[in-house]
């Protein structure tokens, strides 16, 4: 009976449509930077999603355009600048995949280095904002949490234990800040025009 409801298990989870496929190593777009991807964007109707990037935390300039290489993937991440020299400008970073909802999104970003690019894509949960001029998202944390309930084993030892609550820091966003295009014209978000 085991057998055959973990049987029936594995055929259920084998017919599961994949998310995505994401390669396992990036790739380096040649010509690739940031004059060729504006003139690039200026020619294309642009999705919310799509234009130039600041990836604040890890001092990044990113484009994000529609892709159609692997299933599912609608965008890719590519580099168009970073102080780390070791990056070359055109390398893909991440990709990005819809969700049922409009707001949320599968982002993958590689994580490790390899001899030839980046290695290890890491996935985790992005958000658009209304305005789509910011992307966030929360890498996954790992956290281990052992309880163990001495008090029922030594209870005349811990009658004078007192609980304190601990605090927990806000932490900032972390994610990208949209630079270009602003209002379909090239405008700067968030800057004063004077007419």
């Amino acid at each position: 009976m085991i057998k055959a409801i973990f049987a029936a298990i594995l055929i259920l989870l084998a017919t599961l449509p994949a998310v995505a496929d994401v390669p396992k190593t990036t790739l380096v777009l040649p010509g690739i930077d940031e004059a060729t991807m504006r003139e690039r964007f200026d020619e294309m109707d642009l999705q919310r999603m799509e234009g130039i990037w600041e990836y604040p935390a890890e001092e990044m300039k990113l484009a994000i355009e529609r892709y159609k290489g692997e299933k599912n993937i609608a965008y890719r991440i590519i580099l168009l600048a970073s102080n780390d020299l070791c990056l070359l400008p055109g390398t893909v970073v991440g990709y990005i995949a819809p969700s049922a909802d409009p707001k949320k999104f599968h982002l993958w970003m590689y994580t490790e280095r390899s001899k030839t690019g980046l290695k290890s894509p890491m996935e985790c949960v992005a958000t658009l904002s209304d305005q789509a001029t910011s992307i966030t998202f929360d890498p996954p944390h790992y956290r281990v949490k052992v309880r163990i309930n001495l008090v029922r084993f030594f209870t005349k030892i811990f009658q004078g234990v007192s609980v304190r609550p601990e605090k927990v820091e806000e932490k900032l966003p972390v994610g990208f800040r949209k630079v270009y295009p602003a209002n379909g014209n090239g405008e700067p978000f968030n800057e004063i025009r004077y007419l």
